[in-house]
């Protein structure tokens, strides 16, 4: 897998989101319980199929697109907001990006550390292994790179997160990601009660790290992506409770600027696993 991850790495960025829309068609057809979760957790959300209609192929772009942005030339990007990670960076308590599983997230912290590493040190972003041996393999292979420290998801993990924030640097998150039984707390996302993780509340308010909410926003033709920072639209709540709904709250008002991209067929609303 490995070696077809390499010649796939070669392919212009608007071939592979050719091929990956018809993908994300192809798997959309011949799976009735993908078909139900997507317009289910749509619904919740306010959307109708029709007006979510393009995240059907905006997913198998997000699959397609992996072999160049792990393993190929650097693709186009485009920042809008910028000045708010300067001025977090600028301050030295350590920035925890947050964003989504919208758009292309991989491409996020790529980014930043190809801009920032250099003179602030790495990012550090959590990553679970793939269960597969030939697909975990590609992604140990990929995550070895430049400005880019990943870590488990595991206790180990967070420590070495907290370190990082405490030296200055920053990490990165998917809070909207479900996680282990025992590691969340159920709170409303787009009215729905779900288990949302509390390590990004937990973080911040723990080291008083800077929050910065991010999503890459994939450009059509295959011209790259736009990278849009922002600050939290009000401060952190003091009270881990809060904070973890705030940032639920923000990771809607994000989706919701571009409801088109994000994954709906993801299980956001399931019940956690139990930790082994």
């Amino acid at each position: 897998m490995l070696t077809l991850f390499r010649l796939l790495s070669f392919c212009p960025l608007a071939l592979l989101h050719g091929m990956g829309a018809a993908m994300g068609w192809a798997s959309w057809l011949l799976s009735p319980t993908y078909r139900r979760h997507f317009a289910h957790n749509a619904a919740l959300a306010g959307y109708s199929f029709a007006q979510v209609r393009p995240a059907v192929a905006h997913a198998g772009r997000m699959v397609l697109e992996m072999p160049r942005l792990w393993f190929g030339a650097p693709v186009a990007t485009h920042w809008q907001g910028d000045n708010v990670v300067d001025a977090a960076y600028a301050a030295r308590k350590g920035i925890v990006f947050l964003t989504p599983h919208l758009g292309c997230f991989e491409i996020t912290a790529q980014s930043v550390a190809a801009r920032y590493a250099g003179a602030y040190g790495p990012i550090t972003v959590m990553f679970r292994a793939a269960r597969q041996r030939a697909l975990a393999r590609v992604v140990a292979v990929a995550r070895q790179r430049e400005g880019l420290n990943t870590v488990p998801t595991s206790l180990a993990g967070v420590r070495q997160m907290i370190k990082a924030l405490r030296a200055g640097r920053a990490v990165g998150l998917l809070p909207d990601q479900v996680p282990p039984e025992g590691m969340g707390q159920w709170v409303p996302f787009f009215g729905q009660s779900a288990y949302t993780m509390t390590l990004a509340a937990r973080l911040l308010l723990q080291t008083g790290a800077t929050p910065v909410v991010v999503w890459g926003e994939r450009l059509p033709r295959g011209r790259g992506f736009c990278l849009h920072f922002a600050a939290l639209s009000e401060p952190l709540a003091d009270n881990l409770e809060g904070a973890v709904l705030q940032i639920n709250r923000e990771m809607e008002r994000l989706i919701r600027q571009c409801p088109q991209q994000y994954l709906w067929g993801y299980g956001r609303y399931k019940k956690p696993r139990a930790e082994l």
